[in-house]
This record gives structure tokens, C-alpha cells and sequence, in this order.
């Protein structure tokens, strides 16, 4: 049955790379089942998470938030704390894009709690877990503690080399420098988000810095 988990696991990930989510949905269904089946929680909680994730792309909020919770409450059974943040930082991403934000600060700030602690943790997920906290933070008018976010965000997308990642929070922080009539920090910011987004070839992060340019300029 190990095996037949592997298989549908993989075939989903494949329908993913290409552009087929029915498909990659109806086989992690059928891997979820037989995960169960088989009382296999490792297996499980891969299952789910690979099922959540394909429920986003798909736009099913409320099943992708339940996968990721069940793939949460397994990786904290099993005390995976990487895992663990990993699928707590996606239930407060779902959140957020929902327009929950008191739901998913306390899931941003588990995660974070987590990364910061553990020695292995890879700059890229800190990065991706720091950057939701940094929007929460912006969106709510809390901008010096936005402003700390975004930056610890940038430079941990340098660090490895995610340019459309520094061009969105060089770009934020280029929106805040302007709010706060710092003309010189916010052309600055601007200039580092532009030459990323470009460096990038990332269509929608040089779409997203003309925009930022614009109001600025505005």
C-alpha cells in the first residue's frame, strides 16, 4: 500500500507541474484514502498537504484549510517542528487571503516562533513565513513594525537568490519611506525593487513595481 501512496503522490505532483489540478486532485484523494486505510500518519499528513495545496490552486478555501489543519495536527503529534510550521504558516495564509486577519496573526507568529528556534531552518521558509506577518502588519497600520518585517524579509529573499521576493518588499518598503515623506529611503527601496523585478524576468513582479512607481509618482 506504501508504494501505491508513493505512486499517486507522485502522479499528483506531476499533474501539478503540468497544468492538470482535476487530475492531481483526484489522486490525492484516492492517496489520502488509502493513507488512512493503512493508519500511515506520516504518509498522511504528506497526503493532506499535498491535497491542501492543490485545493488553493483550485480555490476551494474551506477544503484547503481543513487539509492543511489535519496536516498541522499531525505534525504536532509527531513533534515535526519544521513540518509543523510549514502547514501552520499555510492555515494563516489561508486566512489572510480570506480577509481573516485576527485568525492568522496567532498562526504567522507560531510558525515564526518555530523557525526562529530551530537550527535547520532553510532562509527561504523563514522568508516566506515572515513576509504574510510583515502584509498583516502593513494592512493594519502598524508600519514600524511592517517596516522591520518587510526588511528582515528582503534580505533573507537575497540571501538566496528569490529576486521577485526582494522586489515585492523592496517595493513595500519604498510605499513606506513614501508615507512617511522619506523621499531618499523610498527611491532607494524603489530602485532595488526594480532592478530585482528586472533581474527576475518576473512578469508580475515588474507589473507590481510599475504600479508602486506610479503611486509614488502620483
Amino acid at each position: 500500500m506504501t508504494d501505491a501512496i508513493e505512486k499517486l503522490l507522485a502522479q499528483a505532483a506531476q499533474s501539478r507541474r503540468e497544468k492538470r489540478p482535476a487530475d492531481a486532485h483526484r489522486d490525492l484523494l484516492q492517496a489520502v484514502a488509502l493513507a488512512r486505510q493503512a493508519r500511515d500518519s506520516a504518509k498522511l499528513a504528506r497526503a493532506v498537504t499535498e491535497l491542501g495545496r492543490i485545493e488553493r490552486d483550485m480555490g476551494h478555501t474551506d477544503a484547503a484549510l481543513a487539509s492543511y489543519q489535519e496536516a498541522a495536527a499531525i505534525y504536532r503529534e509527531h513533534a515535526d517542528a519544521l513540518k509543523l510550521a510549514h502547514a501552520v504558516r499555510h492555515v494563516g495564509d489561508i486566512y489572510q487571503d480570506a480577509g481573516r486577519a485576527p485568525a492568522a496573526e496567532p498562526c504567522f507568529h507560531e510558525a515564526l516562533a518555530i523557525y526562529r528556534a530551530h537550527p535547520e531552518t532553510p532562509p527561504l521558509e523563514l522568508a516566506n513565513a515572515v513576509r504574510p506577518l510583515a502584509l498583516l502588519k502593513d494592512d493594519a497600520g502598524a508600519f514600524d513594525e511592517a517596516d522591520r518585517l518587510w526588511e528582515e524579509a528582503k534580505d533573507l529573499y537575497a540571501s538566496v537568490n528569490v529576486l521577485p521576493g526582494v522586489a515585492q518588499c523592496a517595493a513595500r518598503l519604498a510605499l513606506l519611506a513614501r508615507r512617511r515623506e522619506d523621499t531618499e529611503r523610498a527611491r532607494r527601496m524603489l530602485a532595488e525593487a526594480s532592478a530585482a523585478a528586472e533581474s527576475s524576468g518576473d512578469y508580475n513582479s515588474v507589473r507590481y513595481v510599475n504600479e508602486v512607481r506610479s503611486w509614488i509618482a502620483g
